[in-house]
């Protein structure tokens, strides 16, 4: 155990002296820099803080607990999101940031509100403010505190302590530098931790079809169970053989229309490389899609195990030198905070900024009172999501994940993608976010369709909703300029 604290301490250091020098930067561009890391983000580590979050804790845990239950499926699902990463970094960024810059957004709910609303301080535009970052505090909270539930489970077997302490350690370390540099310091970080999440998986790989050839591995896991090997449907995902492929839209949507995914756009620069940044999410998706290869092996080597997720921690205890364990240990430790820290960062600016505005009709303060309040609420949300993990329910990470994420990214696909091609009215926002987050939440909670069917109707009846109130309750703010968005 004192080898892996002695790595853990290590890293802590390093990511200290990133957010030390975030801060730094942050600083010169005040509230914005917190928000929006003072759009300052270039290609490597737009894509790095972009697939780092994208695949995150559940691409390193849940992943290999779903292809440990449910077979070969799973490899072909995770793999969905890496080009959906990239499509979203190609066709949506852009398109995102430039708008928002126009029209002043600092958040996706600011964006959303600038969007349909002239007049910020109405009451209908503080209404739909209010809604969206509720919505946003409510389901990002659930996914944290699963996020935090993994951390525990992982570290306390790492670090030879309680999983209450271990989740308590880790979420401080979180708290600690995402207050002292914001976006700038979590999407730092988020690159530091996907080379090395990327190192893992490639070592991962390597050694696992080093020991169990790809035939030999298809031949023993078809030997347990055919189901494994050739399923007869796509469960989780779906009842359907075909529900598989919906992955990619669930996984394009959940590229641009989750607030903590999507805000990174907001933060890129403005003669930023497109190409260059599609061509790094590309490579470094394309190799954290692999990692689910090992719940297929342990799957083989220990077919008896009570949870799937303990898939991971039982490779990375038996299947590997323990000085390698330790180390991809702590970068699926890593992996695990990039999605913690990115949403605690968007939970926190939802309550601080977009809230404060919405309830207190945009009392003014100055930028350091601002910063004050940006980092007190960072601490706020850590300690309410720490508490939160004592009443989660027992249920699969994975589960859990697409659960609260899908439900949001249900709710506000309508808001954030159709405007893209038509601006509705802003009674059509709120009711399109309120019957996508509804929706979404009974069909995943009913268990009556797949993981991501459930998801997919919820934003197709947000889509919807947003059309037709749209029509039936005109749109009755002035419209927005069409200038034409240049790439």
């Amino acid at each position: 155990m004192f080898i892996n604290w002695m790595i853990l301490l290590a890293a802590i250091a390093l990511l200290i002296v990133l957010a030390s020098k975030a801060s730094k930067v942050m600083s010169a561009d005040e509230e914005s820099g917190f928000l929006v890391a003072g759009r300052s983000l270039g290609p490597f580590v737009i894509a790095g803080t972009v697939v780092a979050t994208g695949f995150s804790g559940w691409g390193f845990m849940g992943s290999p607990g779903a292809a440990y239950q449910y077979g070969t499926i799973e490899l072909l699902g995770n793999f969905f999101f890496a080009p959906a990463m990239v499509v979203a970094v190609l066709f949506f960024a852009v398109y995102l940031r430039n708008r928002a810059m126009k029209m002043g957004s600092s958040t996706i709910p600011e964006f959303i509100v600038n969007l349909h609303c002239n007049d910020r301080n109405s009451i209908s535009a503080r209404t739909l403010r209010i809604i969206t970052s509720l919505g946003m505090v409510i389901f990002l909270t659930v996914f944290l505190t699963a996020q935090i539930r993994a951390l525990g489970m992982l570290g306390s077997s790492w670090l030879g302590i309680s999983p209450l302490l271990a989740s308590a350690l880790l979420l401080v370390i979180i708290t600690i530098y995402t207050m002292a540099g914001g976006l700038l310091a979590v999407a730092w970080t988020d690159t530091f931790m996907v080379v090395g999440m990327a190192t893992a998986a490639i070592y991962i790989v390597v050694q696992v079809f080093t020991d169990i050839p790809l035939v030999d591995m298809m031949t023993q896991l078809n030997a347990i169970d055919p189901n494994l090997v050739n399923p007869e449907s796509s469960n989780p995902y779906g009842n359907a053989k075909a529900s598989v492929f919906l992955v990619f839209v669930y996984a394009l949507i959940f590229s641009t229309a989750l607030p903590y995914m999507s805000v990174r756009f907001l933060a890129m620069k403005s003669n930023i490389s497109i190409a260059k940044t599609g061509f790094y999410t590309a490579i470094l998706g394309c190799v954290l899609s692999l990692v689910p290869i090992v719940g297929l092996y342990v799957r083989i080597k220990n077919p008896g195990l009570i949870n799937p997720d303990e898939a991971m921690p039982w490779y990375l205890a038996n299947a590997i030198p323990s000085v390698v364990g330790s180390v991809i240990t702590l970068f699926i430790l890593f992996a695990m905070k990039s999605t913690a820290n990115s949403i605690l960062h968007t939970l926190s600016t939802a309550a601080s900024h977009d809230l404060r505005l919405a309830i207190f009709n945009n009392k003014p303060r100055t930028e350091a009172e601002l910063l004050k309040l940006n980092r007190l609420w960072v601490a706020i949300v850590a300690a309410i999501a720490f508490i939160s993990t004592f009443f989660l329910p027992e249920a699969m990470l994975s589960y859990l994940g697409i659960f609260s994420s899908g439900t949001l990214m249900a709710a506000l696909s309508g808001v954030l993608l159709v405007t893209i091609f038509y601006k509705g009215s802003t009674m059509a926002a709120i009711a399109s976010i309120i019957v996508g987050a509804v929706c979404s939440s009974y069909l995943l909670t009913s268990g009556i369709v797949g993981w991501v069917e459930g998801p997919l109707i919820g934003s197709a009846a947000s889509a919807i909703t947003y059309v037709v109130v749209s029509v039936l309750v005109p749109n009755r703010v002035k419209a927005i300029s069409e200038e034409a968005v240049s790439t």
